[in-house]
């Protein structure tokens, strides 16, 4: 089955953080409206984001304290000045940081939420019926996340697994009452932080939806041990009679780690989920599609077969592989949701059967340039082996930017990507415009661009090494990055490469002016012809 969602169309990657904003961090505010304009003259129909989620230790988004809440960090502040919520002077005079260049996310920590409460504070004295229907809506989620996080912050945030209360920590029911009355300003504050983050976001996604553009959204596969999700729903992963896991996501070792990856998350209980009907899962999905357009789901092998590291393990080197739930789990979305416009990440050491269950899903995997270009190999992610039914990147959050990789390629593999682009006479400093061109020009129906790539900017702006802790997520685009000069030069590169088709208006006027000039043309030469034919009668001899 193939489902190919997308006509020919190119967007760009920019996570939301690393939007410029005079509060140290990217939100969905003006800043994110002006960049979704970028995208529409430029000729972009698609935003990719990273995971919105609360971000908890590590601040990667991929390790979220829920999955349905939203990013408290997103939330725009002068969009609450304007309700009246907060004052100018209540946010100006925090300390957001001094680098608008990077995201010091202990400052954002210490200031944000105590923002947040005064305007909560305020809040409490105007109207409630949009805050009440907010919370009936969304109780199968709010509610726990909300005394989840009520709860973590009586215990100075530290995991769930660490609480020094054992009855609610192992969720009580006597003791989740108690709590509740207990935390209950605590828990309402939570409960409004996820009403206005969402309140914003609608508005965000109409406004970009507005211009055309879809929001490509990332689902990562797990959720974080330290989260709402599995504090209250245990039985949903491989978790002992203590609430601590069995074992643990990751990868095994590669050419890229000797000791593989170890990501620390709960494994699902996939005999469970069967049993209920996969119904977590299609809660979740759905949910997806109340942000996102289009999602990408992360770490798509783990669904034909996941990688389960013993509990406690220091490395990934004692994993083994596990069946996951195939195509059965693919089947009930269908059912259940229907066709969706859903993106496979399928990087990294593929094995036949993932690829099969690629094919039977229907769903586009990704081909990443940076991963092509090894002197001496036909590689799948060269442009000649795609199909169309593919997304071209390339490079992801994952990767080095173009200019920041092709610096440190060994000379062997240098000339290999001059032959392949077939432009030896390409400076250094401009290489990443022929990388984008290929992207552009491939058969795939889809071609995103992370923006560090369209800036050209070097290895300082990589967002994310994978398997390291600290200093990641946090690279922000400067404010006026893009101007006009390139806009125009990414919407002519991507009309060439045939991933828009030309405006229709503008095509509209340039016939009418083409007509009209020509017909000045015409008019001019007749005129000629007959000054011509009038002089030369004059001055003939006819007789």
């Amino acid at each position: 089955m193939e489902l190919i969602f997308m006509a020919r169309s190119a967007g760009v990657l920019l996570s939301i953080t690393s939007l410029p904003s005079p509060y140290g961090i990217g939100t969905i505010g003006k800043e994110a409206r002006k960049f979704a304009d970028f995208l529409k003259k430029s000729g972009q129909t698609i935003w990719q984001i990273l995971p919105v989620g609360p971000t908890s230790y590590g601040d990667s988004p991929y390790q979220s304290f829920s999955t349905y809440a939203g990013n408290p960090y997103l939330i725009d502040l002068d969009t609450l000045c304007e309700e009246g919520l907060l004052t100018k002077e209540e946010v100006m005079s925090r300390d957001w940081g001094s680098d608008d260049a990077e995201v010091d996310y202990e400052k954002i920590y210490n200031n944000r939420f105590e923002v947040l409460k005064i305007a909560y504070d305020n809040f409490k004295k105007g109207d409630q019926k949009a805050f009440t229907s907010f919370k009936r809506k969304n109780s199968s989620w709010l509610k726990n996340y909300a005394l989840y996080m009520a709860v973590k912050k009586s215990f100075d945030m530290v995991s769930w697994t660490e609480w020094p209360d054992e009855e609610i920590k192992m969720r009580d029911e006597a003791a989740v009452k108690r709590y509740e009355r207990k935390l209950k300003d605590d828990v309402d504050f939570w409960k409004f932080v996820q009403f206005k983050f969402y309140e914003q976001w609608e508005s965000f996604r109409a406004y970009v939806n507005g211009l055309g553009i879809k929001i490509l959204g990332d689902m990562p596969i797990y959720v974080a041990m330290d989260s709402a999700d599995t504090w209250a729903n245990p039985k949903l992963f491989q978790l002992d009679e203590e609430n601590l896991p069995v074992a643990v996501a990751g990868c095994p070792p590669d050419a890229f780690s000797a000791t593989g990856q170890l990501w620390g998350n709960p494994l699902y209980a996939w005999d469970y989920h069967k049993k209920t009907g996969y119904d977590w899962w299609m809660k979740r999905v759905a949910c997806c599609f109340k942000l996102y357009d289009i999602i990408r789901i992360d770490h798509f092998r783990g669904f034909d077969e996941y990688y389960a590291i013993p509990y406690g393990d220091e490395t990934a080197e004692n994993g083994e592989w596990m069946p996951g739930p195939g195509m059965d789990l693919f089947l009930k979305m269908k059912e259940t949701l229907g066709d969706l416009p859903i993106i496979a990440e399928d990087l990294g050491f593929l094995t036949d059967t993932v690829r099969q269950l690629l094919k039977d899903s229907g769903y586009p995997g990704m081909k990443v340039l940076e991963f092509a270009f090894v002197a001496g190999e036909d590689s799948d992610y060269l442009p000649h082996n795609y199909d169309k039914n593919c997304v071209v990147y390339t490079g992801t959050h994952d990767n080095d930017t173009l200019q920041g990789w092709y610096q440190t390629l060994s000379e062997e593999d240098k000339e290999m990507t001059k032959e392949y682009l077939n432009n030896p006479y390409t400076p250094d400093e401009e290489v990443h415009w022929d990388f984008i061109s290929l992207a552009m020009r491939s058969v795939a129906d889809t071609c995103i661009i992370p923006v560090q790539d369209y800036l050209g900017l070097g290895n300082k702006a990589r967002i994310n090494m994978p398997s390291t802790l600290g200093g990641n997520w946090m690279w922000r685009m400067k404010k006026g990055a893009f101007t006009d000069e390139l806009i125009k030069k990414i919407r002519k590169t991507t009309e060439v490469c045939a991933k828009i088709k030309h405006n229709k208006e503008t095509k509209r006027k340039h016939n009418i002016q083409t007509k009209d000039s020509l017909r000045r043309e015409w008019k001019r030469f007749g005129y000629c012809c007959f000054s011509f034919c009038f002089v030369y009668a004059k001055t003939s001899d006819f007789s």
